[in-house]
């Protein structure tokens, strides 16, 4: 009470100042952490919370695949970022070749519905969003957030579980679970268990090569980059972004393969199963992978043989069959095994094995029509 008024004013207004300075500082750049496992998220410092938004720190590029992998209709923000200086190779088919140093982060979550429940569609565009202003937490539930670095030693998979209070995510190695009530477009309520996987399942699935132990991410690759994305400045094919941004050597001017996009309906059917099944399945249904004593191959360059599944014989499904006979039973949906797998969500009977609670009755419906469609028939031996 005894002091000047005019000194009062112009010390807050001093402090004010400062603290605007503060707000308005450039961040932190991302940070590389070459060893350990950090046990919050925003020790990366590639996504940060600022004013109830998820932004993207600077050199953060967000991506997005042609046919996305289904994980209960969670949705997905994608990003990359790599040393100054350093950039991927490009391959044709494969993975691209990514420095030390890289961070890919996927970060799961759902619109917000009524109450506590969560929206399975909504209309929005989120990477123009993130680009200009983030992520709006008032709109959407962040839910889990996976880091894949690359490290000197090969890639590291860390699984983050977003805390209640949506500021920040702690590493949880031996995954989590979270009760949902998702909400479809037509106003019906599906009461689900989200699954978050633990560090071995994250890297379980990103294991392409069983005996050479070769991890690999499973998204950045060509044909499913290859698109236009809605950045801030506006449309650009990715792989064209990446390569502008310095993340990305060697792409070829032509002759860049291209996912089809599942839900495009103006695809052919075959395409756009092919794609899905390539993004869903192929991890482990490919040569050398996980599920290699399968023998079935569901890759983009698999051909429509008993490789397959058609007419194919299950070697290793167990009870997975459901009395079936065949993988793929051309022209017969309900007789082959594949949809059977597809349309359940029991232990040992479903497939993916992992990544998923509820049933993809869009994806189901695609492989059942792209089934339906095939010629020919089945011998019984």
């Amino acid at each position: 009470m005894g002091r000047h008024p005019v000194r009062l004013l112009g010390a807050l207004l001093l402090a004010a100042a400062g603290l605007l300075a503060g707000c308005s500082r450039a961040p932190d750049p991302v940070q590389f952490i070459a060893e350990g496992k950090p046990a919050m998220l925003s020790e990366w410092r590639v996504l940060a919370i600022n004013d109830r938004h998820l932004t993207l720190n600077s050199g953060v590029l967000p991506y997005d695949l042609n046919t996305p992998l289904f994980t209960d209709h969670a949705q997905k923000l994608r990003t990359v970022w790599m040393p100054a200086g350093t950039a991927a190779s490009y391959s044709e088919r494969d993975s691209f070749d990514f420095p030390v140093g890289t961070i890919l982060t996927k970060t799961f979550y759902y619109p917000r519905g009524d109450g506590a429940s969560v929206r399975q569609t909504a209309a929005m565009a989120p990477y123009t969003a993130v680009m200009r202003d983030g992520l709006d937490l008032t709109r959407v539930r962040l839910v889990e957030t996976r880091v894949l670095v690359r490290r000197a030693e090969g890639w590291l998979a860390l699984p983050y579980v977003w805390n209640a209070e949506q500021t920040d995510a702690v590493l949880e190695r031996t995954g989590d679970t979270a009760a949902l009530d998702l909400v479809d477009d037509a106003g019906a309520h599906h009461p689900f268990t989200y699954v978050v996987p633990n560090e071995n399942q994250c890297a379980a699935c990103h294991v392409v090569n069983l005996k050479s132990k070769a991890f690999q991410p499973i998204g950045p690759k060509a044909r499913h980059l290859n698109r236009d994305l809605a950045y801030a400045d506006g449309d650009e094919n990715q792989l064209a972004r990446w390569a502008r941004a310095g993340y990305l050597t060697g792409l070829p001017e032509t002759g860049r393969p291209r996912a089809a996009d599942w839900r495009d309906t103006q695809a052919p059917l075959a395409d756009r199963a092919r794609a899905y099944l390539d993004i869903n399945c192929a991890h482990c249904h490919q040569a050398g992978g996980p599920a290699s004593n399968s023998a079935l191959s569901l890759d983009a360059h698999a051909t429509v043989d008993r490789t397959m599944g058609l007419c194919k014989s299950p070697v290793a499904a167990g009870k997975g069959t459901g009395d079936r006979l065949y993988g793929i039973v051309p022209g017969q949906p309900d007789a082959s095994i594949m949809t059977y797998r597809l349309s359940s969500t029991e232990g040992g009977v479903m497939m993916p094995e992992l990544g998923r609670n509820t049933v993809h009755e869009e994806g189901l419906q695609l492989i059942r029509q792209w089934i339906a469609s095939l010629p020919g028939h089945c011998n019984p031996t």
